[in-house]
């Protein structure tokens, strides 16, 4: 069951439906108290003038995300107020219109079981609402009996009414909606299990997304990728009786593209680690390894729907990396596509080595800028946590990159590739190794490590999303448990940029 978003220019106070969303903020210093959002006037006239005072009365301070819920007897047509905190602006260094989304989805995983709610939060900012509503309704339900996987068993909210005056309201609604569903789609295909999502299957899920969207698809299966050369790709895929593959996607842009972008993610679809194995604790969060692949996967085809005039083109290799008799060992050479050979010392390093397959083919196409995303080190979490991914590449682009993933609530931090950890990453026997031989600033020497394979002059970045791209903890704004999308927004934020000032 998915959420069904309309847009009304009504009053609130009269609106049809089971409960109003209103949102408060805290007391400003010196100040009167609890405060309502703007948008919210006909309600508390209907409560005269004292709905901050019973929202106090029930607890209410304004803190983010807080949900607190009024019995409204009569006082308004819907039977009850679902009053929701955005705390104090800027708090968490969260945006204005990040607080919106992040209130906007903590109402919506309340409203859980409801079957129409309205919200004054479009007054605020439309698309923020719309995409904080659409998220945090998000339920990942295709292997529960009961078909219910909502907030405390419950299906989604079933329709959302966004109040709004916005003259240009359906064309904002219809685009957050698409950016939205984008990001769903690629928290579908995280959550889907490994025994179901793997590389064929994976595969044929692009497929099938990319010519909905009128993309052109190309597919490699392990035969082909054996005569281009792609020694990465079946070098990590070897172990495994499910064969890797390697995704082509591409949009033309339409008519005038104003730049050509080539996307690349890494894609596998579980990691046992290899021979070099994980321990067992939480090996299972391992189904998430391929979130970079759904997430360009996903912006590309939003690409499409949307008719952004930028030509992007998806490369993303699948493997699955799995100890076996036939799997690659640590001292292994693997000759990779383009040439270059890479020793392996740790077969847990295993991402990168695909990647540089693909950013290489994805070189050839000469692409005005390249961003690459990947679950791709544990040293990205101890470093930035687990909702700040590290954004690393060409000076200026990234930049460029991480202001966007600020700007869209994902989050992202730059991150430097000093120079001088290049030499940890030379081989006895090859051109380079793929780790080096401690393990400090682990996150940025994988970085060194894709960066042997950009082309030369190429704007590039490439984001570190092992933590933000899964939450194994407790639902929090508009991200609940399990694959979370990112960074979606933040590439289709950076298409559009492009698209715009090239």
């Amino acid at each position: 069951m998915s959420t069904e978003l309309r847009i009304r220019n009504e009053s609130a106070a009269t609106a049809e439906g089971d409960a109003v969303v209103v949102g408060v903020l805290p007391a400003e210093a010196d100040g009167d108290g609890l405060r309502l959002t703007p948008g919210t006037e006909e309600v508390d006239a209907a409560f005269d003038g004292r709905l901050t005072k019973e929202l106090e009365l029930a607890g209410a301070t304004g803190k983010a995300e807080e949900i607190v819920k009024l019995p409204t007897r009569g006082a308004i047509t819907a039977p009850l107020v679902v009053a929701v905190g955005l705390g104090k602006p800027g708090s968490e260094g969260a945006s204005e219109p990040e607080q919106v989304r992040r209130a906007s989805g903590a109402a919506a995983r309340a409203l859980s079981g409801t079957g129409r709610a309205v919200s004054t939060l479009g007054r605020l900012d439309l698309a923020a609402a719309a995409e904080g509503t659409l998220l945090g309704a998000y339920t990942f339900n295709a292997y529960k009996s009961n078909g219910a996987n909502g907030a405390n068993g419950k299906t989604p909210v079933g329709q959302v009414d966004l109040l709004t005056g916005d003259d240009t309201a359906e064309e904002t609604l219809r685009r957050a909606t698409a950016v939205a569903n984008a990001v769903r789609t690629a928290r579908d295909l995280i959550n889907t299990p490994p025994n179901d999502l793997y590389p064929e299957t994976f595969a044929a899920r692009a497929r099938e997304l990319g010519e909905a969207a009128g993309l052109q698809v190309e597919v490699l299966d392990d035969a082909a990728l054996a005569e281009g050369g792609y020694g990465g790709v079946l070098g990590v895929g070897q172990g495994s009786s499910r064969k890797p593959r390697l995704v082509r996607l591409t949009w033309s842009g339409g008519d005038s593209p104003r730049a050509k972008v080539a996307l690349v993610g890494k894609g596998i679809t579980f990691d046992t680690g290899g021979i070099s194995i994980k321990p067992a604790a939480n090996m299972d969060h391992m189904t998430s390894d391929m979130s970079g692949a759904a997430a360009v996967i996903a912006t590309t085809v939003l690409a499409a729907q949307l008719g952004l005039p930028v030509a992007v083109t998806a490369t993303v290799p699948m493997a699955e990396n799995m100890p076996s008799d036939t799997a690659y060992r640590p001292g292994d050479v693997l000759k990779m596509y383009g040439g270059k050979t890479v020793e392996v010392l740790n077969t847990d390093a295993e991402g990168r080595l695909i990647l540089a397959d693909a950013i290489v083919r994805a070189g050839e196409d000469a692409p005005d800028y390249l961003i690459e995303t990947s679950t791709l080190t544990g040293a990205q979490v101890v470093a930035l946590g687990t909702r700040t991914a590290g954004i690393m590449g060409s000076d200026e682009f990234r930049d460029r990159v991480a202001a966007h993933a600020q700007t869209t609530g994902e989050g992202g931090w730059p991150m430097p590739l000093p120079d001088h950890l290049r030499p940890d990453l030379d081989s006895r026997v090859a051109d380079l190794a793929n780790v080096t031989s401690h393990r400090f600033g682990g996150m940025l020497a994988a970085g060194i490590f894709l960066r042997e394979f950009v082309p030369a002059d190429t704007p590039w970045v490439h984001i570190d999303v092992a933590g933000p791209a899964f939450n194994a903890g407790g639902p929090w704004g508009y991200t609940g448990k399990g694959g979370t999308g990112v960074p979606v927004r933040t590439m289709f934020a950076v298409l559009s940029d492009i698209a715009e000032n090239g």
